[in-house]
């Protein structure tokens, strides 16, 4: 008898985590809810409290997130086309390979989130904040990050045509063979910033601090440097720019 309650009981502790990861996808907005697979469209999920939770490959097509709390939660391949997001938090929040085209995500939290592969084109970000963020081989043609912090961020290899990046923090990001050609950048912060490698074609850097960025073979045909702080930097063919330079490299 005793010997029949072990193996109840050892049968019990292995099915629990299986009837876990088969958690149902009607099952309410909560803190670790695992909805992997789910189809969410259009939901109603402001103010939620979904930290922690499990939304890989969730779809949420035109879903009200505003305000929610997406903490740690693993939105990895999650579909967020036109969904909305604004100032919500987000902080280490996974969004590896995640569709957000359109997605408005105004003041949004996403310090620490992982946003690599990424498609944000069309999105607004205006004023989000993503310090440490990872937003490597991201598409992010035409999006807003207007006032966004990007502060030591690494997006190696993005994709920003034309994106809006006035007045943006992107000091200390790491930029490199970013494709920026005609980005707006005008008034924004990229000091110590590594360009090297990157295509600045066209693109607008007007009033732009550069100090100490690194620019190294990076492409500079008809981009614009009116006003810009170029001190200690280091030019696209090498040369180290004077303390002081304004407008070009001295």
């Amino acid at each position: 008898m005793r010997h029949a309650t072990l193996t109840v009981m050892a049968l019990v502790l292995i099915c629990a985590p299986l009837q876990e990861a088969r958690a149902d996808c009607t099952d309410p907005p909560a803190r670790g809810v695992f909805w992997r697979d789910c189809d969410r469209q259009q939901a109603d999920l402001r103010g939620a409290d979904l930290r922690g939770a499990t939304l890989n490959r969730v779809d949420l097509r035109g879903a009200d997130l505003r305000q929610a709390n997406l903490s740690g939660a693993d939105l990895g391949f999650a579909r967020l086309e036109g969904a909305r997001l604004d100032g919500a938090i987000m902080i280490d929040a996974r969004l590896v390979s995640a569709s957000l085209h359109e997605v408005s995500a105004a003041g949004t939290l996403l310090d620490g989130a992982r946003l690599d592969r990424a498609v944000l084109t069309g999105a607004n970000f205006a004023g989000a904040s993503l310090r440490a963020a990872s937003l490597n081989q991201v598409t992010a043609d035409g999006t807003d990050f207007s006032s966004a912090v990007l502060e030591g961020a690494s997006l190696e290899r993005a994709r920003f045509a034309g994106a809006n990046l006035e007045a943006a923090n992107l000091a200390g990001a790491r930029l490199t063979r970013a494709m920026l050609e005609e980005a707006r950048l005008a008034g924004a912060n990229l000091a110590g910033a590594r360009l090297d490698g990157a295509d600045l074609s066209f693109a607008d850097l007007s009033r732009a601090d550069l100090t100490r960025a690194v620019l190294t073979t990076a492409r500079l045909r008809g981009t614009t440097f009116d006003g810009a702080q170029l001190g200690n930097a280091t030019w696209s063919d090498r040369r180290r720019c004077r303390p002081g330079s304004v407008g070009r490299c001295d």
